[in-house]
Formats: C-alpha cells, sequence, structure tokens
C-alpha cells in the first residue's frame, strides 16, 4: 500500500478595490504554468490571511507521487500513483468532487527508497490530456472524458533508460508535435504526433534528465530548448534539427539536472547542483554568448527558479544540505541577498509576490524584491515531504 500524502487548495477574496478593472482568469494548463516559467497573472490571490492560514476550500487524500496538479477552466487533474496503478484524475476545482479517472497499472521501483509516484506533471492542449509515467509510458486522454487516445511505452520502443529516478520531464506540446526528452539509446530526443502519437523525429541520443522542455523563439525562430543530462540543446521543434548546443553536467556520475531552463527575451538560464552551478547566454542567431557563469550564485537542484524585472529567485545548493534562498541579477550573476539554511522548496510567481512551498510542508508569501527578503505571510498548511508543484489557478 503507497503511503497516503494530502493535497489543499485555497481560493482568494476579491478587494473592492477591483470592481471594474480588467482581471482576466488564468488557467495552470502545464508544468510550471501558461508560459513554463512559474508566472501567474489573473484573478489576484489574497494574501491577507485574519486567522493566520490562507482559507480551505476543500481537503482529500492522494496517492503517491511528484507531480503537480493542473489546472483548466473548472477541472483540476491529478496525475498519482493509489496502489500498483498510475493514476489520471480529473475533479472539479471548486470542491474536488471526481469527474472522471483513468488508471494502469505499474511496477516502479524506486531505486533511493524515495516516492514511487509519477515524477511528470501532466499537460493539456486542444481537449488533449498528456501524461508520462515514471516508467516510460506516454499517453494521450480525451480531457473530457478520460477515455484513451493513444499511448506508446517508450521503454520498448526507444529504450528508455531508468536512471536514477525514473522518468521525470513533462511533455512539451509544440503545433502538432508532443516533444519528449526520452533518453533512448537511439533516440534521446523525441516528437510524437498530436493526434496519432505516431514518432514525427528523433534528434541525438542524449540521457535524459530531470529537466522539463521549454518553447522559446529569438528573432523570428522558434526554438524547443531542452536541458538534457549532458547539457543545454536547442533543436527546430518542427524537424528535430539542432541548432544550438552546450554541455553542462556534473563531472559526477551519481548527479542530475533537473531544473528547467529560463528563458527571458533573448537571455537563456541554466541551474544545476553536484558542481556544476548557473550559466547565463545570450542567443545570436544559433550562437550562444556566455554572460556569466558559477558555481557559487545559484545552482538549483531541482526547483526551478522564477524572473521579475531583471532579478532571479530561487534555491542555490542542494536538497539535503538546506539549501539558501536567494536573489541574483540575471545579466551580471551579482548575488543581491541570501537567507542561509533555508530549506528545499519550490517557487512560483504571482504578480510581486514569491510563493514558496517548503518540503515541510509551510507556505511563505514573500516580496520579490532584489533590495530584501520580506516574509508578508506564512502558515503550515500540509504535513512533509512535500516535493510537487503547486498550481496557481482563477484565484485559487
Amino acid at each position: 500500500m503507497q503511503k497516503i500524502k494530502y493535497i489543499k487548495f485555497w481560493l482568494t477574496v476579491f478587494s473592492a478595490m477591483l470592481i471594474g478593472s480588467q482581471v482576466i482568469a488564468q488557467d495552470w494548463p502545464q508544468f510550471l504554468g501558461p508560459n513554463r516559467d512559474g508566472r501567474y497573472v489573473g484573478l489576484p490571490i489574497n494574501f491577507n490571511w485574519p486567522t493566520g492560514s490562507p482559507t480551505e476550500i476543500w481537503r482529500r487524500t492522494v496517492g503517491a507521487g511528484f507531480a503537480g496538479p493542473i489546472v483548466v477552466g473548472k477541472v483540476l487533474v491529478l496525475f498519482h500513483r493509489v496502489e500498483d496503478q498510475e493514476v489520471v484524475e480529473a475533479l472539479d476545482a471548486t470542491s474536488g468532487r471526481q469527474l472522471w479517472s483513468h488508471g494502469y497499472s505499474t511496477t516502479y521501483r524506486d531505486d533511493f527508497g524515495f516516492d514511487e509516484g509519477p515524477r511528470s506533471v501532466p499537460v493539456v492542449s486542444d481537449g488533449k490530456l498528456f501524461t508520462f509515467g515514471a516508467q516510460g509510458k506516454l499517453q494521450a486522454l480525451n480531457f473530457e472524458t478520460g477515455e484513451t487516445i493513444w499511448e506508446v511505452d517508450t521503454k520498448a520502443r526507444f529504450g528508455f533508460r531508468k536512471g536514477f529516478f525514473g522518468a521525470a520531464g513533462s511533455p512539451l506540446i509544440e503545433d502538432q508535435n508532443v516533444i519528449m526528452n526520452i533518453g533512448g539509446r537511439n533516440a534521446g530526443i523525441v516528437a510524437f504526433n498530436k493526434d496519432s502519437g505516431m514518432p514525427m523525429w528523433t534528434s541525438t541520443t542524449d540521457e535524459a534528465s530531470y529537466s522539463s522542455p521549454i518553447a522559446a523563439t529569438f528573432g523570428d525562430t522558434r526554438h524547443a530548448v531542452i536541458f538534457t543530462r549532458n547539457g543545454l540543446i536547442s533543436l527546430d521543434p518542427l524537424t528535430g534539427e539542432v541548432r544550438f548546443e552546450q554541455r553542462w553536467r556534473s563531472r559526477l556520475r551519481s548527479s542530475i539536472n533537473a531544473a528547467t531552463p529560463l528563458v527571458i527575451d533573448d537571455v537563456v538560464f541554466v541551474s544545476a547542483t553536484y558542481g556544476t552551478g548557473a550559466i547565463a547566454f545570450r542567443v545570436h542567431g544559433n550562437e550562444l554568448e556566455e554572460l556569466w557563469s558559477s558555481d557559487e550564485v545559484m545552482s538549483n537542484h531541482y526547483a526551478t527558479s522564477v524572473y521579475r524585472d531583471g532579478f532571479i529567485y530561487g534555491f542555490h545548493g542542494r536538497q539535503e544540505y538546506n539549501p539558501s534562498f536567494r536573489s541574483v541579477n540575471l545579466l551580471t550573476g551579482e548575488v543581491q541577498w541570501k537567507v542561509d539554511s533555508f530549506r528545499a522548496g519550490t517557487v512560483t510567481l504571482a504578480d510581486d509576490k514569491l510563493i514558496v512551498l517548503l518540503e515541510t510542508g509551510e507556505l511563505l508569501i514573500a516580496e520579490a524584491s532584489p533590495k530584501a527578503f520580506t516574509v508578508l505571510a506564512r502558515a503550515k498548511i500540509l504535513p512533509s515531504v512535500i516535493r510537487a508543484y503547486p498550481a496557481l489557478a482563477n484565484g485559487f
């Protein structure tokens, strides 16, 4: 029997000052939100907690996993493991009521005794829901009904290698392609047709990382940017042709690349631990200009940093060593401030507020300012250990 964990949601209250203002709702349809950068822009979230904790709307028990929820419209999707099945559930986002459930058997065992549920956050596109299980099963479901449209066993087809912690990168949807960092022996990166699941192209022989790919436009050219086991690589998302690449990995075999790259205009920020560190590039066509690199500035272990107004906010150091939390100038690598022995967790951004969810289950709201780390609110909302990202959607 899998250990039962908990998931919790809360609802904001509108301020009267917002009446008549043009504020739109926003979904959270994939890992790190609409633009895969950890940034929420939508109905305001109320960080004024008179009782010392956010208002709880509903709570329910769920299975194992590090895959955070996504929200599209009034539907919340959770991908987790219940006993010997990886289960995809659609829930009413306002009540937690189950709308449908789809499951398949799994025998995944974690070599290090960590969580044995799925790691990859699902993604919704054009009425289809895509999931990637811990053993490399990729599937497309009907978002309204949960019925299977297609599925691919990437381990059987491409020689997917388990690595240390199974499959983790979330699917990237770009045009008609589902782009995956598979890490197969003869197919490092694979694009599948969104409608049929047929492979469209394969590229590289890079091993998979635990980072999720992103799409970006440099100049007038669209790129799929992927942080593989070996380093940063950019591909033509339609053909798989390599545009640029930069090796960026630890010399230690027992190391991982996990944080997702950040793209801000023509600058790419990549970060990892295990003696690797961070590097910032400026993209010129298919060429890279290094702006700075260091292992002493912002070495993300598994949590992706966020960006606001010239500065990056995130965790520096390995999870098991109580990393610090920092603000860093994107273009120079200068550390603006740091809070040592902060504990590991995740960080997202809502307007000018940092939303930090620690592994201990404590939620912190702080100013996203390079001047100082100022905590506005904090509350213990979940039991540990929490590594799944929260979803920020429609004021919840």
